[in-house]
């Protein structure tokens, strides 16, 4: 289980009654591999929200497997979106993972101009442990740094955190081992670029725990951590970005929030590990759903 630094930060979304929230899922959809919207769908389901998916790519697989095939969906987004207005679509939140290209950004600051109210969530896929996606260009990278800086919660890891203060990454730089004070330093210059709130993930220290470092406009600074498991999965960050907002939007306070993402994510990979060839099919959750959909009790 986690543990955290005590914080008393408010709910961000106040559920009322019986409504649905809706939630705009920005993500690419992969036919094989658990990750982005075939994650993100599902889990916020749970939370009993009303997802709305935006597909930014198709995926056959995700990339850790040899021979992936992707279809870039920008050309159709704007039509898609625009279709929505025609028939009065509302929207909650904006949640927003994969990027298929730079234009893309652009497409989705038109969904903050039309839902002004709604909440952005954004988790800045595009890197991790030094290296960067091998579908990410350095343009769409600077317009991925552009989004992040309207995020009502941002949610990078170590590296995608470093590219969007434009500091150096590289092969012999994993981005684990710092320190609260690098750590609190990083997060204050997210947030010193206008993201509301940041969630740092996945401060290794060979200690035996994985730490996610949270910090807010308010001043608030704390840190939640989770015994570190002996191997990857692909996805995790997905569904801890997706736990995170389920918890959100069922009306829990963020620290709240970080820790179910926390422990749910350590849950399922316990769960994918008893799954054959589980290091490569990614992050299995599906028996957990239920403790999502506790969220609401």
């Amino acid at each position: 289980m986690s543990n955290q630094i005590t914080s008393s930060l408010p709910p961000l979304y106040q559920r009322e009654g019986d409504y649905i929230p809706r939630v705009a899922a920005v993500h690419d959809l992969c036919g094989y591999g658990k990750c982005s919207l075939g994650v993100a769908i599902p889990v916020l389901s749970a939370a009993g929200c009303d997802v709305c998916p935006v597909p930014t790519g198709l995926f056959s697989s995700h990339t850790a497997f040899p021979g992936w095939y992707m279809h870039d969906t920008t050309a159709i987004l704007p039509d898609y979106l625009e279709a929505w207005k025609g028939i009065g679509v509302d929207i909650d939140a904006v949640y927003s993972g994969f990027l298929g290209a730079p234009e893309q950004v652009d497409i989705i600051k038109g969904i903050y101009e039309t839902y002004p109210k709604a909440l952005r969530i954004v988790d800045p896929v595009m890197a991790d442990h030094g290296k960067v996606y091998a579908t990410y260009t350095p343009e769409l990278c600077s317009a991925m740094a552009e989004l992040a800086e309207g995020a009502d919660v941002l949610t990078p890891n170590l590296t995608e955190a470093a590219i969007i203060l434009d500091e150096p990454i590289g092969d012999a730089w994993a981005g684990e081992s710092i320190s609260d004070d690098e750590a609190q330093r990083m997060v204050e210059a997210l947030l010193a670029k206008g993201t509301k709130t940041v969630v740092l993930k996945g401060v290794q220290r060979g200690d035996g725990l994985i730490r996610n470092f949270v910090g807010s406009q308010s001043g608030a600074f704390f840190e939640v951590n989770n015994e570190l498991l002996p191997y990857m999965l692909h996805g995790t960050g997905d569904l801890y970005c997706s736990c995170l907002l389920a918890a959100v939007m069922a009306g829990k306070a963020l620290d709240e929030a970080v820790r179910f993402a926390g422990d749910f994510v350590h849950d399922a990979m316990i769960v994918s590990s008893k799954q054959p060839q589980f290091r490569e099919r990614g992050v299995s959750y599906e028996p957990l759903l239920g403790k999502v959909t506790a969220l609401l009790a």
